[in-house]
């Protein structure tokens, strides 16, 4: 009788303490929906000042005191993209928002892991906004919350030049980033999640964020994360404020802005709408047609302290467990598909890394020949040629690379992997195992908003994937190890050290095991890296 008096005791104390559905923060109150799979969700929190005005080009700002409850029912909008129209009720320069998912029976003790998940892009889009973190915390035995959030993109975030650095702020899309970090340090414990244990994750952009988020000013631990998992991460060419200039200059003609007194005032002061009507991709200095994404982090010697390559080479990032992996075929959707001959390939590479010599392209052409590439009826001879290369170039490698230095370096456990799961009509069509398919794996494919591949839905021949990768990814997040709560059968993903090098865990359905990197693969991403410095990665 005592021992049922005391757990009733607990059970009521508990109660008492339970988290709500209002969650009352120190500038509003918001209002979270309880879900019938137990999972509580808290839509369009803002994290920021809306960034409109004065504050267009300016670091974030904290959110503004607001009256009142805040029915957190819908995902705020996302934030206005390159080349992607004018605003419309589901995407604003006012964008700041993120979302929270959280299990309904947290307590204010419950101190649940965190993944603060930062979305890609190619810093231009939101591609992976309002994914639904249900399906994570449901495999994660319910032991997570889960966060992803919005952050500006385009010139909204990463226009640089010398009018924005003496009277804005340069590298805001990576500022609203931290923001939202910081947002995570002071409330998420509101929500049932430990402060003190934050997995930052992220794909593409949001990879790349994840390694400038580790090595921003100059590898400062400011305590905001734990571990990372990094999918598909990106080495794009920095540039600095004056070679960014000419992105400044252009915009400012294109607005008709040339003739104002403050350029900078004249360009807050477009609507957003017609902001949007210029805002689209021009050929880099030196270039002779449009790189993918022109606008994207800017070396700034203040949040970007130094190249990524060189920053993670001198050991300034923040040390803490981390994933790091790419897909088979990273660069097939990228490569026009087009691509018929040496020409058009070079042109597309000299558009992307402009800084590329003729030597280093001669190189390259001949690490990367068409001899071998696979034909396909509807695509020119060189593309997959053109895939193979730029893939590698600016993920696969920079992340052989990144483990490669945590090793060396003896650094907290890593982990690596390639995802090799064969999508039958993705295959087919040529583009194999694309840049961050996993994500629809890793999320749960009901999760993502569509446009997941219908192998990996339930009843499709990759649906077994689903729980082997969601094991290892929510196992990382609970413990920084993806082993410990790994599902049953599946084999221990043994970490990449200096006694085991270039060994990763090989994803594939019915077919996960370790690999080795092979030795082709490794020797040329030895010479990338070589270039990478110069190529200004």
């Amino acid at each position: 009788m005592r021992s049922q008096a005391i757990a009733i005791g607990t059970l009521l104390c508990r109660l008492a303490t339970a988290v709500q559905p209002v969650v009352n923060l120190n500038y509003s109150s918001y209002e979270g929906v309880p879900l019938s799979n137990g999972i509580t969700q808290w839509l369009g929190i803002r994290y920021a000042a809306p960034p409109l005005g004065d504050l267009r080009f300016s670091a974030p700002q904290p959110p503004v005191n607001a009256n009142g409850t805040v029915a957190a029912n819908a995902h705020g909008p996302t934030c206005l993209g390159t080349a992607s129209g004018p605003p419309t009720n589901k995407s604003s320069e006012d964008c700041l928002f993120l979302d929270v998912y959280a299990p309904s029976n947290i307590t204010s003790d419950s101190k649940l892991p965190v993944y603060f998940f930062v979305q890609g892009g190619g810093f231009n889009t939101n591609s992976n906004a309002n994914y639904n973190g249900s399906s994570l915390i449901m495999a994660g035995d319910f032991d997570i919350v889960v966060v992803n959030f919005n952050y500006r993109v385009g010139p909204y975030g990463f226009l640089a030049g010398q009018e924005i650095l003496d009277g804005g702020s340069i590298n805001n899309g990576l500022k609203d980033q931290r923001q939202a970090l910081h947002w995570v340090q002071d409330n998420i414990h509101l929500f049932g999640g430990d402060a003190g244990h934050v997995t930052l994750g992220g794909d593409s952009a949001g990879a790349q964020s994840v390694n400038l988020q580790v090595t921003a000013y100059g590898g400062r631990d400011d305590g905001l994360f734990h571990g990372t998992a990094a999918e598909s991460q990106s080495f794009s060419g920095l540039r600095t404020v004056g070679e960014s200039q000419y992105m400044y200059d252009n915009l400012v003609i294109r607005t008709g802005c040339v003739f104002a007194a403050d350029t900078l005032a004249c360009l807050r002061n477009v609507s957003a709408t017609d902001l949007q009507l210029q805002n689209y991709n021009t050929p880099s200095p030196g270039a002779q047609i449009p790189p993918l994404y022109m606008y994207g982090p800017t070396l700034d010697f203040d949040f970007i302290t130094d190249y990524t390559y060189r920053a993670y080479a001198q050991g300034k990032f923040v040390r803490v467990p981390a994933i790091a992996g790419d897909d088979t075929n990273e660069g097939t959707i990228f490569a026009p598909k087009s691509t018929a001959n040496i020409s058009q390939s070079d042109e597309f590479m000299q558009a992307n890394f402009p800084s590329f010599t003729l030597a280093q392209l001669r190189r390259w052409n001949e690490l990367y020949p068409v001899e071998g590439t696979p034909s396909f009826p509807d695509a020119g001879r060189y593309w997959r040629q053109l895939s193979n290369g730029y893939g590698e170039l600016r993920y696969t490698c920079p992340g052989i690379f990144i483990s490669g230095i945590f090793a060396n370096m003896s650094c907290n456990e890593n982990w690596n992997y390639r995802w090799n799961v064969i999508d039958p009509a993705s295959n087919a069509s040529g583009y194999g195992v694309s840049h961050t398919i996993e994500v629809n794996a890793i999320w749960g494919p009901d999760s993502v908003n569509g446009g997941e591949p219908a192998s990996y839905k339930q009843g499709g021949v990759n649906y077994a994937i689903v729980p082997v990768v969601q094991g290892y990814w929510t196992s990382f997040i609970r413990t920084f190890n993806p082993n410990t709560h790994r599902l049953p059968g599946t084999p221990m993903w043994e970490a990449w050290t200096m006694d085991n090098e270039y060994q990763r865990l090989m994803f594939q359905t019915n077919n996960t095991h370790m690999e080795a990197v092979p030795e082709d693969q490794a020797a040329r991403c030895a010479f990338l890296s070589s270039i990478g410095l110069s190529l200004k990665q």
